[in-house]
């Protein structure tokens, strides 16, 4: 059976280079027909690109249905590939074609969610939900949605019913996953996962197809262990300790295993605890499997180990069975050594920076002062977010990074932009992942968050596809210590918010 379906594509290949010299605005519905099928087996056979196109020459069908169903293909693997901008600017269009169709819209909502527009995705979500209530996609994205703003009973309630209604949908498996993870109850998420693998094409071995695979194996070497263990009364306080700022560098003391005090980089724009292979070999940290990272650097997307600590304390509070990604093998050609980092928000908690008195406050909620100059809304998808709007038009999520240096957006977000570059700026830029060689300088952007607006200020344009499409949504840009250092920052997870207090 095998053979014969290969055989199928193989043939279906020969009709699609014999349609390749006809006219490109339009087709007839029989070789459109030839050519969607076409699609949906290269698709199933895990080869998108070629699905990619093939769908597109579909979409010039003479057949008006026929060129619906094609663009449908057509945006869910664009979605597959991390081609985020095209699918939001075909859905656009199906929107236009047939703006009644529930699959339409919730696939539309997809689109918008990828390219990091989560507000409008939610929108649509909300509105397809309301018109038909069975909709598992709409559901789906509720529940990602409710996710992002920590209301994981809520997400995981919705995300079950969808996953009843549509249990081949491993993309609802996968989020099930997640929030199961965020609720630090592995086994539930590793299970979760181990569906969403299942469900995959046997030659799919995307990121996140490997990434998914690892974490089950990581996500089980917890059994019989509770992972984020912080004992109940620790976590009902606030936990406040002085930290030094080197270089724009939040950094902290803290001790893993019991052992000598250490100095952490405090790095909200990281998912896990870090460390190096060298602090790992000194404190006997093994490793327990492989994992994917990415992060701004030529090197893309970066093999490192994954480990368990079994403390890590932090002043007054200490946490039992923490997650740490371990940078092995590590980077060579590197300025300086690699730190070793943490982020409360990895260990759900809040974070509080002084960066005026040098304080650094932790605690499950931090309690607004009645005194901030700016609160923003602020989501967590595997990283702190907030919306940005670039030049009045762009809207675009920035991750919240205590860790980096300067205000960034993403050569994707910069090319949307259309603004004249009179003066191109090389730069050189070292991320998580090696050298951005292309990295330069964008002047003249206006950017506001909400009320708090930067006029005609120059931006740092980096390369974030490769972290984009790991994530599995489009990274508008960063927000390191230029931007957050003018203020006391409070990174509240109870209420999903961003306050800023001018120093």
């Amino acid at each position: 059976m095998q053979t014969f379906r290969v055989s199928v594509v193989a043939a279906a290949f020969v009709v699609a280079v014999t349609l390749v010299g006809r006219a490109a605005d339009a087709i007839s519905a029989p070789d459109a027909e030839l050519q969607y099928q076409l699609g949906n087996l290269l698709f199933e056979d895990t080869r998108y690109q070629d699905a990619l196109a093939a769908y597109d020459k579909a979409t010039k069908s003479t057949d008006r249905r026929l060129a619906l169903r094609a663009r449908k293909g057509k945006i869910r693997t664009a979605l597959v590939v991390a081609e985020f901008a095209l699918a939001r600017e075909e859905a656009a269009q199906l929107r236009l074609d047939a703006p009644d169709d529930v699959d339409v819209l919730t696939l539309s909502a997809d689109a918008l969610w990828a390219s990091g527009q989560f507000d409008e995705a939610d929108q649509l979500y909300a509105d397809v939900f309301e018109r038909s209530p069975t909709s598992s996609r709409a559901r789906f994205g509720m529940a990602r949605s409710l996710a992002t703003v920590n209301r994981l009973d809520e997400a995981l309630s919705h995300a079950q019913v969808a996953s009843a209604a549509a249990p081949r949908d491993g993309e609802i498996h996968f989020q099930i996953g997640d929030i199961y993870q965020r609720m630090h109850l592995y086994q539930e998420a590793a299970n979760a996962y181990a569906n969403f693998i299942n469900l995959l094409p046997k030659k799919n071995n995307n990121s996140q197809a490997a990434w998914s695979r690892a974490e089950v194996t990581f996500l089980r070497a917890f059994e019989g262990q509770q992972p984020i263990e912080i004992d109940p009364a620790l976590l009902e306080k606030r936990h406040t300790m002085p930290f030094k700022l080197v270089k724009g560098k939040v950094m902290v003391e803290g001790k893993i295993n019991g052992g000598r005090a250490m100095e952490f980089v405090l790095d909200t724009g990281s998912e896990e605890t870090n460390i190096s292979e060298d602090t790992a070999r000194k404190l006997g940290v093994r490793p327990i499997t492989y994992t994917l990272s990415a992060g701004v650097g030529d090197v893309g997307l970066r093999g490192l180990q994954l480990g368990k600590l079994d403390t890590l304390e932090l002043g007054s509070l200490k946490v039992s069975n923490v997650p740490v990604l371990i940078k092995s093998p590590g980077l060579t050609g590197l300025p300086k050594r690699e730190n070793d980092s943490l982020s409360p928000l990895a260990l759900g908690l809040s974070v509080s920076i002084d960066y005026r008195n040098r304080l650094v406050t932790m605690g499950k909620s931090i309690p607004p002062s009645g005194r901030e100059d700016f609160t923003l809304p602020m989501r967590i998808n595997r990283l702190a977010l907030v919306r940005g709007m670039l030049n009045n038009k762009r809207p675009a999520n920035f991750v919240v990074d205590t860790g980096g240096e300067v205000i960034s957006i993403s050569t994707t977000v910069a090319a949307s932009l259309d603004t004249p570059i009179a003066r191109h700026i090389p730069l050189k830029v070292f991320g998580v992942s090696g050298w951005d060689k292309d990295a330069f300088l964008m002047p003249g952007v206006d950017l506001a968050f909400n009320d708090l607006e930067f006029l005609n200020m120059p931006l740092v344009v980096l390369n974030l596809r490769v972290p984009s499409a790991l994530l599995g949504f489009e990274v508008g840009g960063i927000v390191g210590y230029r931007f957050l250092s003018s203020y006391h920052v409070t990174m509240d997870m109870a209420r999903s918010e961003l306050r800023l207090r001018r120093n």
